[in-house]
């Protein structure tokens, strides 16, 4: 029997090379990846993958208006959940950038780099946003990391960053100017602020971890 991922169409950013790479590591897999925000086709779906890219209250006024919020949401407290970048920020209580309210499914803050006057190892200034590759490592196993060295790089592309209120919700952390959460998880919920489907082999490897997660 074919089972459906939905990656969740709601017109922001990385939509195009998420749901190609999903596609990709469904091969083979016995997956069906449906590119939709319909509610009833989100609801119906084994998995449910949140992109997001841009602004954060954008993302949040899109994810409202294409009416498949709500879907989201029943997901989040049903079945495997996976967000990608601003879709990772928008599973927290709050983001600094607009003052914008999130989906409150994960306890913590959206904060913005202050990095100004800081120097890098190498002398040279650290630049805003954080563009390129990035050590991530795993404070506890989780089968989402099934596979993948503690320590691996993965591809940043981000202004903001993530600050649980728990410990227990980091699953990611890398450095850039201060040690930060790039990787929380809940229950069914795995997100990440980097992006798996620019980093390679490693990267597949996520989204294909992500299709045989049983939480």
């Amino acid at each position: 029997m074919t089972r459906t991922v939905a990656v969740v169409d709601y017109g922001m950013g990385n939509l195009r090379s998420v749901s190609q790479a999903v596609i990709h590591a469904a091969q083979g897999q016995g997956f069906e990846v449906a590119i939709t925000c319909d509610p009833d086709v989100i609801r119906a779906a084994e998995r449910v993958v949140l992109p997001g890219q841009g602004a954060m209250r954008d993302c949040m006024a899109e994810l409202a208006a294409s009416g498949a919020k709500d879907a989201v949401l029943e997901a989040a407290a049903s079945k495997p959940l996976l967000g990608v970048c601003v879709g990772m920020q928008m599973l927290l209580d709050h983001s600094e950038e607009q003052d914008t309210p999130g989906l409150g499914l994960i306890p913590g803050r959206v904060q913005r780099f202050r990095l100004e006057g800081q120097l890098q190892p190498d002398g040279s200034r650290y630049k805003v946003p954080q563009m390129g590759w990035n050590r991530v490592h795993q404070p506890s196993a989780h089968a989402v990391w099934d596979g993948i060295p503690d320590g691996s790089w993965f591809y940043f592309v981000h202004s903001f960053y993530a600050t649980t209120a728990l410990p227990q919700h980091s699953a990611g952390e890398t450095d850039y100017g201060l040690r930060f959460t790039c990787a929380v998880a809940r229950d069914n919920i795995f997100a990440t602020q980097f992006h798996p489907e620019k980093s390679a082999a490693l990267g597949l490897a996520l989204y294909r971890n992500f299709l045989h997660w049983t939480p």
